[in-house]
């Protein structure tokens, strides 16, 4: 563990980070090796054993690690799969993944050792693994109301917070802040308070709902278990069909989560949502379902935009602040990116701390080269969110600047999709997987010899080639370069 840091002098430094959900206890995990007290507040009281919370309302609806995610926590937090496992989480290891499209099914054995859960059950394990850290306090039913700075408002020393029950407001003095408070985040507000000017945000209008209704596996019925780990059932954008998920979480409870962007929303009326599931255009998930017994009523949740702030444009952004998370940026839930983006966030901050601990002085720019270090996390993430969610009817972008090559970008990702599913090619599926998980860069799935297989593939395929390449003259790889953005690697690399 790291014991120093940019002042070699540990006993005076003291962190505050705003929100008490997976990005924040991420957080807290990494500066607890750089401060000698990190205060975790959050407006919920939390609960003595796995369970949702208000406060993260799409807490109920199901999330997962990507291997990247999973990667970094495990690192965080040696052993906390095993923890979960103790709790009933199920392993993903060698049951039936299918994937079904508008292109066709692939399915198959799973082949890694992942781990099924709740929400609730995972941010339980983490929580618990965070109390025990020495320098870490968790402070909740507390919020945070503003923030406090120095007379020039150029640096941050703390935040005004309120304790929801009894309405006392009271000081936290604190070295660094950081904002992990979620899409509930006040932080543009504070800023402007501040009398600082914020950039506009990207905005990726999606209106998308998401129901997600609980099953009980009957005893006689836990074979299923055994065999199925999710059955996904793809909406088809051209026909405005949900997609459909099935998969087995802890406890032998299934989870169902039907979704739509464009504004026309699942249903969350239990015969409505039961009628909708059967209307899938592929009947397994409907007769799984027909053999389980419903644990509660749909609950529905809808997102109107995704955002993407760009808090690193700011020159006078100020010294002792940080945000991380949901409150810098919200993608598409259907891809399981909000998790795993917060770990590599909480990574490249410890990667960042670790650096300025071992310089000469430190760095007075040192807030806002964390903050463009995450957003080239970021944005390898919300290029690929814009790319998929496109595709539908009623999805619009608005942005200060142009998405670059994202048209691009949609067509061919999708063309990928065709023929990875048409040829039943697993190293096309799996490239396309593992991009849109953050797995792998995305340069890797847009590499000239790639790109050009996969185009050549289908009569669509060649009449963008012919685009690119008119008269088929030109390199490939020239024109490649000019339109696909130049993503940073930060995302991808280990510290």
């Amino acid at each position: 563990m790291m014991n120093t840091n940019d002042n070699g002098n540990r006993e005076k430094r003291k962190a505050l980070v705003i929100g008490g959900s997976i990005g924040g206890l991420l957080t807290a995990r990494v500066l607890a090796d750089f401060y000698k007290e990190v205060i975790v507040i959050d407006k919920d009281e939390f609960p003595e054993e796995p369970a949702d919370r208000s406060g993260t309302p799409q807490g109920y609806h199901p999330h997962r690690f990507t291997l990247r995610g999973k990667t970094i926590v495990e690192r965080f937090f040696p052993g906390y799969e095993e923890d979960l496992l103790q709790l009933g989480a199920l392993s993903s290891l060698n049951k039936t993944v299918t994937n079904t499209n508008e292109y066709g099914t692939i399915s198959g054995p799973y082949q890694r050792n992942d781990l099924k859960f709740s929400r609730a059950l995972l941010e339980w394990v983490i929580r618990e693994r965070v109390k025990r850290i020495p320098q870490v306090s968790l402070l909740p039913g507390h919020e945070a109301v503003r923030l406090m700075s120095t007379p020039d408002r150029k640096k941050v020393t703390g935040a005004v917070i309120r304790g929801r029950s009894s309405g006392e407001e009271k000081p936290c003095e604190a070295d660094l802040v950081v904002d992990t408070g979620g899409r509930l985040s006040k932080l543009t507000k504070w800023l402007e308070v501040m009398g600082l000017e914020v950039p506009a945000s990207d905005y990726l209008n999606v209106e998308l709902g998401y129901s997600t209704r609980r099953y009980r596996v009957p005893a006689a019925k836990e074979h299923l278990v055994k065999e199925w780990d999710v059955i996904n059932i793809a909406g088809q954008p051209a026909k405005g069909s949900c997609t459909g998920v099935l998969s087995f979480i802890e406890n032998n409870v299934a989870e169902m989560l039907l979704y739509r962007p464009g504004g026309q929303y699942p249903p969350t009326k239990e015969d409505e949502y039961e009628k909708a599931a059967a209307d899938l255009p592929d009947s397994v998930i409907a007769e799984i379902l027909g053999e389980l017994e419903p644990a509660a009523s749909p609950r529905g949740f809808r997102v109107p935009q995704l955002y993407r702030r760009h808090f690193e444009q700011m020159t006078d952004w100020p010294a002792g602040l940080l945000v991380l998370g949901d409150a810098y940026c919200i993608y598409d839930p259907i891809f399981g990116q909000g998790m795993t983006v917060a770990a590599i966030e909480a990574e490249t901050l410890e990667a960042c701390l670790r650096k300025q601990s071992l310089a000469p002085a430190p760095s007075p720019a040192f807030e806002r080269n964390v903050l463009r270090r995450l957003q080239e996390v970021i944005e390898p993430a919300w290029w690929l969110n814009c790319a998929a969610d496109l595709r539908w009817e009623g999805v619009t972008y608005s942005g200060a600047a142009p998405l670059k090559g994202i048209e691009f970008g949609r067509r061919y990702m999708n063309l990928v999709l065709k023929y990875a599913t048409g040829e039943k090619n697993m190293k096309f599926f799996g490239l396309y997987w593992a991009v849109n998980t953050l797995t792998l860069p995305p340069g890797q799935l847009f590499h000239p010899d790639m790109v050009r297989e996969v185009l050549s593939s289908s009569e669509e395929g060649r009449r963008l080639l012919d685009e690119l390449l008119p008269g088929g003259s030109g390199s490939l790889a020239a024109v490649l370069e000019e339109i696909v953005p130049a993503f940073s690697e930060t995302a991808y690399e280990t510290v």
